[in-house]
């Protein structure tokens, strides 16, 4: 997993949800729709002096799980006893082997930049992807796929900025929903499609904040959306 890869994700679900060619780069997509998610930081293995990126920064030392399954392998952590004489000496000797692992994962692949992954494939810096596929820039994504910048989701597909949601697909900035389709700007709603600035019903279709429209009405109002979203 690097960066063409991500980019490649995001492209793909930009283009499913807005029916246009991504014209942001992928830092542009961080610093427009996923600033403010709860992300790993980039942090440096003390074996090694290597980047290796974690799910918080308040330990003091790092390694990353492959490295401390080798030093495992290589009996490595096993430390030669010595006199412990005073607490200040139990602490410096649990010091000595008390780093924090980065880029956890389990049964993963293609996975880069992210911690604690499990059963999932193709994802880029991202925190707790489960059982999920082609996640970026995201926290907590359970059974789901094509999620970018999104926040405690589950079985969802094609979002981008999706948060507190579940069973959503090509949609843009939801939150605290479930069944949305072909929407933007829905906060708790639910069996939702093709419907913009709603919150607080159900139900519905081609509404824009609360209000019903007919479809030409509904997909002339949605282009000039579009391209305001897609602004750099």
């Amino acid at each position: 997993m690097n960066e063409d890869k991500a980019k490649e994700i995001v492209d793909k679900v930009i283009g499913q949800i807005f029916g246009f060619q991504n014209p942001l780069s992928l830092d542009q997509i961080y610093q427009k729709f996923a600033f403010d998610i709860r992300l790993p930081q980039q942090v440096y293995d003390a074996t090694t002096n290597q980047p290796t990126w974690a799910q918080s920064t308040n330990p003091t030392k790092f390694i990353t799980m492959q490295n401390a399954w080798d030093k495992g392998d290589n009996n490595e952590w096993d430390m030669p006893k010595r006199p412990l004489n005073s607490l200040q000496d139990v602490l410096a000797a649990w010091s000595e082997i008390n780093l924090t692992a980065t880029e956890r994962q389990i049964d993963s692949e293609n996975v880069a930049k992210s911690d604690n992954t499990y059963f999932s494939e193709n994802v880029y810096r991202s925190l707790d992807s489960m059982r999920s596929k082609n996640v970026v820039f995201s926290d907590t994504t359970i059974d789901s796929e094509f999620i970018v910048a999104g926040q405690r989701n589950q079985s969802s597909s094609f979002c981008l900025r999706l948060e507190d949601s579940q069973t959503c697909s090509n949609s843009f900035s939801v939150s605290w929903s479930g069944k949305v389709t072909d929407s933007f700007f829905i906060h708790d709603c639910k069996d939702m499609q093709d419907s913009m600035f709603c919150s607080h019903i159900t139900g519905k279709r081609f509404c824009i904040a609360n209000m019903q429209y007919e479809e030409e009405e509904y997909k002339k109002i949605k282009d000039m959306v579009i391209r305001w979203i897609l602004t750099s």
